[in-house]
């Protein structure tokens, strides 16, 4: 283990201010990734418990600080207040200064508790598992089956029924409401296809594509007629 050195220096540019919010968490901040390894870190943490009794330890070596939650709030405050900055000092090494600030406060974690894995997070369910990407560790004891092949069928023989029933009751409500009349008085638009009585006829009757439509050739528009001419 190198030989470690610890100072906490007081000054008057980093006073606490009057009023702050008690807190059980302190973030131990501008930590070197170099330092985090357990020699340095468990040197540390012996420091910190120094001045009370710590719940957690947490070395987040990614974003270079360190967060520690005490059992009492008078604890994390002392520690500010005494290790604010913290002067780390290595053999052969240039003192590194560490700045410590308060933190949200945290919960309590007690092994014996049962309640504590609740504050933790879970995996999502076993019927949700497979729907994250990527996903999870299949359950124990499962096992891949072979699946059948896709339906053959272009459309299966109820779709086909329900189809055909949409497309009779297309054919009885073939009159479109584009305005109706207000209670029953005013002006009303309807479109109405006049082709319906003629589709079942026009069934057994050849016709090709690009033709007109048989219906169609057997009505007839009726031709409007001249308006009235005054005459000289």
């Amino acid at each position: 283990m190198p030989d470690i050195s610890i100072l906490t220096q007081r000054a008057n540019s980093f006073a606490s201010p009057k009023s702050t919010q008690p807190t059980n968490s302190l973030v131990i901040t501008q930590v070197p990734r170099t330092f985090f390894q357990p020699s340095i870190i468990n040197a540390l943490r012996d420091h910190f418990a120094t001045y009370g009794e710590i719940n957690q330890w947490v070395p987040i070596a990614s974003f270079c600080r360190i967060i520690l939650v005490y059992y009492a709030e008078e604890a994390a405050e002392v520690a500010k207040n005494a290790c604010d900055p913290l002067i780390l000092t290595l053999p052969h090494r240039i003192p590194t200064v560490l700045r410590v600030y308060r933190s949200e406060p945290n919960p309590i974690f007690s092994p014996s508790s049962p309640t504590a894995d609740e504050n933790l997070l879970r995996p999502p369910p076993i019927e949700k598992n497979f729907l994250i990407s990527p996903p999870g560790s299949p359950p124990i004891g499962w096992e891949q089956i072979r699946e059948e092949p896709p339906n053959a069928t272009p459309l299966a023989d109820d779709l086909i029924a329900a189809l055909h029933k949409l497309k009779l009751q297309e054919r009885r409500s073939s009159r479109e409401v584009l305005l109706e009349p207000e209670e029953g008085v005013g002006v009303g638009v309807y479109v109405e296809d006049c082709d319906m009585n003629d589709d079942d006829d026009a069934e057994g009757v050849d016709w090709e594509y690009g033709c007109p439509s048989p219906a169609k050739l057997r009505w007839k528009p009726i031709a409007t007629a001249m308006p009235p001419m005054r005459v000289r």
